[in-house]
């Protein structure tokens, strides 16, 4: 046994990477969307949507968020081209809606009432936070597309503590110390 971290491994195996992976805690959220209008796949007033646990702030000016998306996501293509999407940070109680949000399709607004504006933009309601974005562009990024979506306008509570993402569970905040003039 010594006293320094245990031997890198490899990049190339994938169970090594995961795992590291899972070590940086992350926020959770939904992008949705309703159908505004008939498509070939789904009459107008479809929800669509999908659970992130890739999310992450990038700018404040211009004020950028992003989120990582599969290549093989089902549901990306969907949203890639609405008006606006609604982003939706979900809150600590919220695991088993962000689990229903991230899996089947025909069940993810099971027992949901979202809250939808007029373009078509769609929030969870009871969230910490929920941003009205338009899709500003996509980066191929290996097996993944970052998706980069520009904030129209916002409402949040840091009152209402977070979801987060952590070593494949969700977990809760703890407060560890309080701020300086909080």
């Amino acid at each position: 046994m010594t006293d320094g971290p245990s031997p890198l491994v490899p990049v190339g195996d994938p169970g090594a990477l995961k795992r590291a992976y899972s070590c940086f805690p992350s926020g959770v959220v939904a992008v949705c969307r309703r159908t505004t209008v008939d498509g070939p796949d789904f009459p107008a007033g479809t929800d669509i949507g999908m659970a992130a646990s890739s999310f992450t702030t990038v700018s404040l000016d211009p004020p950028l968020v992003s989120v990582a998306v599969r290549h093989e996501s089902a549901t990306w293509p969907l949203l890639r081209d609405a008006d606006e999407l609604g982003v939706s940070v979900f809150a600590e109680h919220q695991g088993d809606l962000a689990r229903q949000l991230a899996g089947h399709p025909d069940r993810r607004f099971a027992r949901v009432r979202p809250v939808a504006l007029s373009s078509g933009a769609l929030f969870i309601p009871g969230g910490t936070a929920h941003l009205l974005c338009t899709a500003a562009g996509e980066l191929p990024a290996g097996d993944h597309t970052v998706v980069l979506l520009e904030i129209q306008s916002l409402r949040s509570d840091p009152t209402v503590e977070p979801l987060v993402f952590h070593a494949s569970t969700f977990r809760a905040l703890e407060a560890r110390r309080a701020l300086d003039g909080a």
